[in-house]
């Protein structure tokens, strides 16, 4: 007996059919003949014997060039009219000379990549084999080399890149931005990239790259810089951070005003506090501005006014309602802007942060090498060529052989021969200038093939035995700041109910200790040091207990006297404990339940 296949319609099952094949091939023939709409896809699991019509939208498809007995349909006639704006691309859909595929009906093709390899086997062409790749994917160059996992963080790190944000940005009041102080070209480009403009929005800078291990500085991920190019401008970006304060009215008709505070004022700062703010009451360009200085100043009419009934008139006290900046936020004011939001006086206050590149701070090429900052290496420590070149970058060779990034090696000796032509290198996936072309203009510049230069310690001036990959390839500073995410303290404010320090570094904040971390501390043997974190750094409290009763005593200061309320002993002891655990006490008694505390003597 022969198993019916199921067919699914848009995921719902809608009958069975006794011969898939003439199924699927009858519905793709009237796709190709115009009678079905084109974006219709169809697709056949034979280990379940399942058919899969999928109509809907949020499918990702891309468009292929049609075959029939190994030939391809689109011949020089079609190619002829499209030239001539004759044909369009939505004809060739109609005609069945293109189709578009989705994942499923995907799994039941073969596809050519280039007329090279075309056999009578295939099913269908590529129309540009770039166009496998996602937009933002196929802006990698030689990323057919690399594997399909840093492909994905490649792409992924684009949108965190620190670039060239437009230039409108002295205009603009976003939020927060960052904007490279040097962005460059890319030596190396693709086809893609060059569609799209990425050069008019670059986000990227030509580092000179070196794969060799720094005295364990690059460990894994990490990379080292040199100093003396941050010193000149390598990876230097500035942080800008808007503000936003209004002149609010309030229903009872009293308002806001952006003015300095006197000394009569509630919440006078003193002078020196409003030091930035000018005799407009606006703050003044290009003034430094930090945590202790007032960015924009504002007092408040009183929410409740006190009468004088005796002379009839009313006295206003005025409350200052200044504003400061956020932490780690310290610059210079860049921009104000005055406007007005209905009838309130809207003002917008740009501060800008210089923020070099430092320990701890990201950066990534293009195939998802991505590593943070190890040393800020002094310029004359760094290895130097026989050329005397001095590399900007130091990357250890085992991101290379643990990642499998060979398109990243591929960069690196192109973007040399970049440098050395004096133009950008072709790297478009699948149809990049071949590895042999390149190698040929390396040796023509007196250059060795393979990418690989003789170069001397700088620390000793002696030659380092065996030869290092070098060349030039682009790197994007991330906007994964250290200085951003740093967070310590050692006191600070805590919460009013649980009396343990306060959450977010804003608020300054502890550093949450979690079942995790704690779990750590006891998988090494270390609970004493779990006893400090969670009690004697958050929220030690030293309470009255009664021996007999084991309850929380009553510390009477008046009659400056210990005792019990449950059984009015006086056999009271100091106990230490997490006062969310005395809280914990209160909220059980509070549901009638009673909490004994026994106390033993651990001596």
């Amino acid at each position: 007996m022969v198993k019916k296949t199921k067919v699914y319609l848009d995921g719902r099952l809608v009958g069975f059919h006794d011969s898939p094949l003439e199924l699927i091939n009858g519905i793709k023939d009237l796709r190709r003949h115009g009678q079905l709409d084109t974006l219709i896809n169809i697709g056949f699991k034979e280990d379940t014997n399942e058919v899969y019509i999928n109509t809907g939208a949020g499918r990702l498809q891309r468009p292929v060039l049609t075959m029939k007995d190994g030939k391809v349909l689109l011949n020089q006639e079609h190619i002829n009219q499209i030239q001539n704006y004759k044909l369009k691309f939505d004809d060739l859909l109609k005609k069945g000379l293109v189709e578009y595929i989705d994942a499923d009906e995907e799994d039941n093709l073969y596809i050519a990549i280039d007329l090279e390899h075309v056999t009578k086997e295939h099913t269908h062409l590529e129309l540009e084999p770039g166009a496998i790749y996602s937009l933002v994917t196929s802006l990698t160059p030689f990323v057919e080399h690399d594997m399909a996992t840093k492909a994905l963080h490649g792409a992924k790190m684009y949108k965190q890149g620190i670039g060239f944000i437009g230039p409108n940005h002295y205009l603009r009041t976003d939020t927060e931005y960052y904007n490279l102080y040097y962005p460059q070209k890319q030596l190396v480009k693709t086809k893609i990239s060059d569609i799209i403009n990425v050069d008019e929005r670059p986000i990227i800078q030509n580092f000179v790259v070196a794969i060799i291990p720094y005295f364990g500085f690059n460990t894994q991920d990490a990379i080292v810089l040199n100093k003396g190019c941050v010193q000149r401008g390598l990876g230097r970006a500035s942080y800008y951070r808007t503000y936003t304060e209004r002149e609010v009215t309030y229903p009872d008709g009293q308002k806001e005003i952006f003015s300095i505070p006197n000394e009569t004022v509630k919440g006078f700062l003193g002078l020196e506090a409003y030091k930035v703010i000018g005799e407009d009451s606006l703050p003044e360009a290009e003034s430094y501005v930090d945590r202790d200085t007032v960015l924009i100043s504002k007092i408040a009419p009183p929410r409740f006014m006190d009468s004088l009934p005796t002379l009839g008139l009313v006295e206003e006290k005025y409350e200052d309602k200044s504003f400061f900046i956020k932490r780690n936020t310290e610059g210079y004011i860049d921009r104000v802007y005055i406007s007005s939001s209905g009838s309130e006086k809207l003002l917008k206050v740009k501060v800008r942060t210089e923020r070099q590149p430092e320990n701890g701070d990201k950066f990534s090429s293009k195939h998802g090498q991505k590593g943070v900052v190890g040393l800020l290496a002094e310029e004359t420590d760094m290895p130097v060529s026989t050329r005397g070149i001095i590399p900007d970058l130091l990357l250890n060779p085992t991101s290379i052989s643990s990642r499998m990034t060979i398109g990243d090696l591929l960069e690196i000796m192109s973007g040399k021969v970049a440098c050395l032509r004096g133009k950008e290198v072709d790297g478009t996936p699948f149809s990049s200038e071949p590895l042999d072309s390149i190698k040929k203009s390396l040796i023509e510049q007196g250059f060795r093939p393979d990418g690989y230069e003789t170069f001397y310690d700088g620390t000793t001036g002696m030659l380092i035995k065996g030869e290092i990959y070098v060349g030039v390839i682009a790197y994007r500073r991330l906007y994964h700041l250290v200085k951003n995410k740093l967070q310590a303290r050692s006191r600070g404010p805590v919460q009013l109910l649980t009396r343990q320090p306060t959450e977010g570094k804003e608020k300054e904040g502890g550093l949450k200790f979690g079942e995790m971390e704690s779990d750590c501390l006891v998988g090494y043997g270390a609970a004493m040091l779990l006893n400090e974190k969670l009690v004697e750094d958050s929220d030690k409290v030293c309470l009255p207990v009664c021996n007999d009763c084991g309850i929380v005593a009553v510390d009477d200061k008046l009659q400056g006297k210990l005792y019990c309320p449950c059984c009015n002993g006086f056999n009271v002891l100091e106990v230490s404990m997490p006062y969310s655990f005395k809280l914990f006490l209160d909220e059980l008694k509070s549901i009638a339940i009673y909490p004994k505390i026994k106390i033993k003597d651990l001596a």
